[in-house]
């Protein structure tokens, strides 16, 4: 059975939309505020809708996804599907299973300092502590990477 419960984050960054879209999903920003969760963390694939991508640590081990939906400057919708362990997907595991799929949205909106970068998070129970204290971190980190000059 799945378990999975929705966390929700948001920032807002004082830059204009493509600025925020591009160094969030660029290879270097991207390596520099996800490093809030883990120090060295990159991404291997396109961010295209129906493209795989994976996230993964230095080690190697990480999770694969697919982008569910890709509307440029609005909209970001990743469906995790499974773990990477040992440079092998598991999709089938009791591990995975008990939780994927589950999705990870952004949604960027127009306010008046700026733009509004909101996530929408499914996590399974053992690692909500974990992203509630990481997601503000590395939303900050974004939020410093699009704010500079």
């Amino acid at each position: 059975m799945r378990n999975v419960k929705q966390l929700n984050f948001s920032v807002v960054i004082n830059a204009p939309v493509q600025t925020v879209w591009q160094r969030m999903l660029s290879d270097v920003g991207y390596r520099h505020w996800t490093s809030a969760f883990c120090e060295g963390s990159y991404f291997k694939g396109s961010w295209q809708q129906g493209e795989t991508i994976r996230f993964l640590s230095p080690s190697g081990d990480g999770m694969v996804a697919t982008i569910a939906e890709h509307i440029p400057l609005e909209l970001l919708s990743i469906k995790h599907l499974g773990f990477i362990v040992a440079g092998v997907d598991d999709f089938s595991s009791d591990n995975v299973t008990s939780w994927a799929p589950a999705f990870e949205n952004y949604r960027f909106r127009a306010v008046d300092s700026g733009i509004e970068v909101s996530i929408e998070q499914d996590i399974a129970p053992q690692y909500e502590q974990y992203m509630q204290d990481s997601w503000p971190k590395a939303l900050q980190k974004l939020k410093a990477l699009c704010e500079q000059g």
